[in-house]
């Protein structure tokens, strides 16, 4: 039967006595973990958020009743123990714990809970299905591994409450229930049970109500946001996510970067002790298409593009040469040492993998001792293979991949997964590594296909660069943003832009979406209006904080650093949600469901 705490005080987590305490008495709370009865002796791991501590039962020295309770305890019984901290014995002496050297010698013991035989063990170390893990979530996040994402999750939040705040940031909460803005992601929608027929959506960001607390006054602006959006989930996505938010006024871009370039190095400090020098690396978009194919590039290997676009104008091989001819490009890479690296059934399958991508195929030339080896070289020049050895500073051992496509958005594309591939299967991304840098200057629109028409490449606020303001009317492809992206290690961690603070720029921007005055004035009239009244120059940037925890505590999935996640149906597997509701609760909504029959 379950015990109550009758007056006894937690003196110590599990995980913090240390060797000066010795000979101290203590009270220590948690659960039993590892186990283990010798007869006269128990030894049970007490385990809590901040460690484990053995907790030694000795017969010879406990009444009878405290030493027949201890032989009930079993795994994830939860107790608390009064005892003597002692050093334990050399020979039990344990150097993977923290706690390893020392033990508590128990004097008294309740037993505050019992418990069922977990359906895993509680255990970093436990082979089982992530679904069970998510479905007893509870018992999952008893694991050190789980507790240690949660922690670092907490402490990061922390530092950016603290950081921001000495920079002069206010924190202030903005709606949940907002209106509907119908452009991107699809939007969650909540009835309004006093308003028939009508909606609010839960916000994809705060960044309308941030930009209009710019105009309020609030000069630097601040929040951890919950943000929802209903897409299709990926390892590294959520239907609900939480940002750190921020805005700023009387800003430029530098000025941004700069506030957070100082927040990227104390986080990395106070978390990991590692050393960000500054200012961080920066380079445009356009450069980090051409070098890595991605605007958010894991600049913790080589591996970097080889444009011979101009070599392969004209030449022999019609794989290249279309390409070429319909205003595409050829680019490779060079793999060092590759011919060693990969067999042939092993270049077959990268050839598969880039099909994936959208790419056609793969061509290949292996640079072998015994002579070059090649997929295509009978159709070239010699002058032409000698152009492409030079530009790819191509040696003996090395391996060059090739991808060619009439538009070069596949070939930035299938080039760039097959560069991380290619790093993947040689283990060249360096674990402990932490790269950072911004990538700038972004396209302020992109061009859907199947639409059409242009989108915003960030979002309808973001203010193209100066320069580029009479582009609008001319060449609407070629405007570049202020919008800039920080990214680490192949993962873009947060971004912003400078937004548009001018009405007459506001109403351009919506026309160049294909918005007409009407549609724009309904979409968003409160914050056009707002614009008539005083706007100061203003910009921001928002942090993912699920992926930042995700990669600082270089965790296999966004999912080990959110206490009770999503999976890829948008469920949640211990909860069981979504579900159904009473048919009372949709009548009081005014609103009906239909269900396809199967």
């Amino acid at each position: 039967m379950a015990e109550l705490l009758n007056g006894w005080k937690r003196t110590h987590y599990c995980g913090d006595p240390t060797a000066a305490e010795i000979g101290r008495e203590i009270t220590l709370m948690g659960w039993a973990g590892t186990w283990r009865n010798l007869g006269a002796l128990i030894f049970i791991g007490l385990r809590d958020r901040t460690g484990v501590m053995q907790v030694t039962f000795d017969e010879s020295k406990l009444p009878k009743e405290v030493f027949e309770k201890a032989e009930t305890i079993r795994s994830e019984y939860v107790i608390a123990v009064k005892g003597v901290l002692a050093k334990r014995d050399e020979n039990m002496i344990n150097k993977n714990m923290r706690t390893g050297e020392l033990e508590v010698i128990a004097r008294d013991l309740k037993i505050l809970s019992v418990s069922e035989t977990p359906p895993f063990y509680i255990d970093d170390d436990v082979n089982t299905q992530e679904q069970l893990r998510l479905k007893y979530r509870y018992l999952d996040l008893r694991r050190p591994c789980m507790q240690y994402n949660m922690l670092m999750r907490s402490k990061i939040t922390r530092i950016a409450h603290d950081y921001f705040a000495e920079q002069g940031f206010i924190e202030i909460e903005t709606p949940t229930l907002c209106k509907s803005t119908p452009e991107g992601a699809r939007d969650y929608l909540v009835p309004s049970r006093v308003q028939p027929g009508k909606f609010y959506a839960l916000p994809q960001s705060p960044q309308i109500f941030k930009q209009l607390l710019m105009l309020s006054g609030f000069d630097r602006y601040m929040q951890i946001a919950r943000c929802y959006r209903d897409e299709d989930l990926r390892a590294d996505r959520q239907p609900e996510f939480t940002q750190i938010d921020l805005e700023m006024s009387f800003v430029e871009q530098e000025d941004v970067m700069r506030v957070n370039e100082g927040f990227i190095q104390r986080l990395m400090k106070e978390t990991l002790d590692i050393d960000v020098p500054l200012p961080l690396p920066r380079i445009t978009w356009q450069e980090a298409m051409d070098r890595y194919g991605s605007d958010k590039p894991d600049t913790r290997f080589g591996l970097e593009f080889i444009n011979i676009t101009d070599i392969a104008d004209g030449c022999g091989f019609g794989a290249f040469a279309d390409a070429v001819a319909a205003g595409g490009s050829v680019r490779c890479i060079n793999v060092e040492g590759g011919v060693d690296k990969f067999t042939r059934k092993q270049i077959d399958s990268l050839v598969e993998y880039v099909k994936t991508y959208r790419a056609k195929g793969m061509a290949w030339m292996s640079m072998k001792s015994e002579g070059m080896q090649c997929s295509f070289a009978k159709f070239l020049t010699e002058e032409q293979i000698a152009a492409i050895h030079e530009r790819a500073n191509a040696k003996t051992g090395d391996l060059l991949l090739f991808i060619a496509d009439a538009k070069n958005e596949v070939v930035y594309q299938s080039l760039g997964a097959l560069r991380l591939e290619v790093g993947r299967r040689l283990g060249l991304m360096d674990e402990d590594k932490f790269n950072f840098l911004w990538v700038v200057e972004f396209p302020q629109f992109e061009w859907s296909e199947d639409d059409g028409r242009f989108y915003a490449m960030h979002h309808p606020f973001t203010s193209p660069m100066d320069e580029d303001l009479p582009l609008l009317d001319t060449d609407q492809g070629k405007v570049r943003a202020k919008a800039y992206d920080i990214v680490l290690n192949g993962n873009e961690i947060g971004g912003g832009s400078i937004r548009i603070h001018s009405p007459e720029v506001q109403e351009k921007m919506f026309e160049k979406l294909g918005f007409t005055k009407e549609q724009a004035w309904e979409r968003f009239g409160f914050l056009m209006g707002a614009f008539k009244y005083g706007t100061p120059p203003h910009g921001g940037l928002a942090y993912g904080l699920d992926r930042l925890a995700m990669l600082i505590t270089k965790a296999q999935s966004i999912r080990d650093v959110i206490a009770f996640p999503k999976v890829q149906t948008a469920s949640c597997l211990m909860c069981a949600a979504p579900d159904v509701v009473e048919d009372a609760q949709l009548e009081e909504l005014h609103i009906a469901t239909v269900v396809e029959k199967e």
